[in-house]
């Protein structure tokens, strides 16, 4: 089973390894905002090259240290940073375990790089990459700039952009009370993604089928065409 778990993850996204991410920040901005809690859903796939998730992993998290909080922001997701029954951990802790538990199961996978998959991926990249930074880590899993988001998978499969809709689109429940937390985000998502992908499989878009000669010239000649044509 592990070996063909690792072959299959290996061929489906070139090596990489998609890892689904949630963060719920204080602020928009990256660098001066403090991150405030994070979750990451591990993946796995079965012998039939499907995707499911395999466990996942919640961090509340303590503010860095001079870090802003916009009032507006912890109004719209209802934490209180400083409340003790939170039970938050120091940020370098939270992603020095992410980073872990991810190169851990990237190995398993046979994967070399980890990708973040996240709904509106830019946004929650940034504030891993930025807590990554400030926080000194050199050996981290994640690659800088890669992501799968999806908020375009979503709108290409679903019709729909919004988490929420998307979800229920998909026949997956989204109940809009416990939104907003990074837990129950990431791991809707998660199943969002996992079924966008192996939804395109089941509909014969992996594996890849072979080029036929015919259409493998065709591809050539249309090539040639357009050089011509510029």
């Amino acid at each position: 089973m592990a070996n063909t778990e690792q072959t299959l993850f290996a061929k489906r996204f070139r090596g990489f390894f998609p890892v689904v991410i949630d963060v719920e920040t204080a602020g928009f901005n990256k660098q001066t905002d403090a991150l405030l809690e994070i979750a990451v859903s591990v993946l796995k796939m079965d012998d039939e090259g499907l995707l499911s998730i395999d466990h996942t992993v919640h961090f509340h998290v303590q503010p860095f240290e001079g870090a802003n909080i916009e009032q507006a922001a912890i109004d719209f997701n209802g934490i209180d940073p400083f409340s003790p029954l939170r039970g938050a951990v120091p940020e370098e802790e939270a992603i020095k375990e992410i980073c872990k538990v991810v190169r851990k199961a990237q190995k398993v996978a046979g994967c070399q790089r980890s990708v973040v998959v996240a709904h509106n991926a830019a946004f929650d990249h940034g504030f891993l990459n930025a807590a990554i930074e400030r926080n000194n880590i050199k050996r981290t899993p994640f690659h800088p700039f890669v992501s799968f988001d999806t908020t375009s998978l979503a709108g290409l499969a679903l019709g729909q952009t919004v988490l929420a809709k998307a979800c229920r689109a998909a026949g997956i429940e989204f109940d809009n009370s416990q939104a907003h937390s990074a837990l129950y985000d990431t791991e809707r998502t998660a199943e969002l993604y996992c079924l966008i992908v192996n939804r395109w499989q089941q509909l014969g878009g992996w594996p890849l089928a072979p080029l036929s000669e015919s259409d493998a010239q065709d591809s050539t000649s249309g090539g040639e065409e357009a050089k011509t044509t510029e």
